[in-house]
């Protein structure tokens, strides 16, 4: 049976973590769908389309990457997609306490469902859209920190 794993995020944008957590997902996973939810809490900074096109083009040739648009609850995705896994990645133990209730009330709403949590890089752990987001809104060059040219 194929291993599907699910990585949720707003990815606006999606940085060289992400990308690491989706290149060390395909060492665990047979195939990991890169799920661009919306978050209600949050306005987007960079357009959808741009956001997939550039996930595309890092995982060109990899047809194990998918990645897809969703407006509903996660679980829920999961369970369409015939995914069992969910993965996240930490930076530290802010990231922990946050997405542990979360991958809670996942494993409430479709108890197949499991959490996996990789730990960032520590050469990554700085990286954060939101910071990437400011570095970019006042001209800031924020091209180390990401796996494509904006």
């Amino acid at each position: 049976m194929k291993k599907t794993a699910i990585f949720p995020g707003s990815f606006d944008p999606f940085t060289k973590g992400h990308e690491d957590i989706v290149l060390r997902s395909l060492e665990l996973f047979d195939e990991v769908i890169v799920a661009i939810g919306h978050n209600s809490n949050k306005k987007r900074y960079f357009e959808v389309d741009f956001i997939i096109g550039k996930i595309n083009a890092a995982f060109e040739g990899d047809e194990r990457v998918k990645v897809i648009v969703y407006d509903e609850l996660t679980a829920i995705l999961a369970q369409k997609h015939n995914a069992r896994y969910l993965v996240r990645g930490l930076r530290n133990t802010t990231d922990f306490e946050y997405e542990n209730s979360i991958s809670q009330i996942n494993k409430y709403l479709n108890a197949g469902l499991e959490t996996v949590f990789l730990i960032t890089s520590p050469d990554l752990a700085p990286i954060s859209s939101s910071i990437i987001r400011e570095v970019h809104r006042y001209g800031g060059d924020v091209t180390p920190f990401l796996p494509y040219k904006l």
